[in-house]
């Protein structure tokens, strides 16, 4: 089963100082809203996620249906698909997706060392 374009989800205190840094460090904005105090940034194939004020820990993202540059693939694994496979392996869930609906929808999940680990389906 496929999960999705993978990125870091980072809490930053100051969006535009840590957009600054990455930059330094070669990463470019391909995504976001600095006025909603969030980026996606990308180098070469590493991508990760500047938000302020949004999240209390940095998350591993997956994006079903999104490749690493947040392009459209297909076929993807529904995230839906993912939870209910997920829940009868056992995964407790944090957050849960609504397995009625269809269309965008995120979960969370925890590792066994308390990292949160988002699915988060944008179409």
């Amino acid at each position: 089963m496929k999960i999705g374009g993978f990125s870091l989800s980072l809490n930053v205190s100051d969006l535009l100082r840590s957009k600054a840094f990455y930059e330094k460090l070669g990463f470019e904005a391909i995504h976001g809203e600095v006025e909603q105090k969030w980026l996606i940034m990308k180098n070469e194939d590493v991508v990760i996620g500047l938000f302020e004020g949004m999240f209390d820990k940095n998350i591993l993202t997956f994006n079903p249906g999104w490749d690493s540059n947040g392009d459209p693939v297909d076929p993807f694994t529904d995230i839906r698909t993912l939870q209910k496979s997920w829940k009868e392996k056992g995964v407790d869930f944090i957050d849960e997706v609504d397995e009625n609906g269809s269309g965008p929808g995120s979960f969370i999940i925890m590792d066994p060392d308390g990292n949160p680990i988002m699915i988060d389906q944008h179409r």
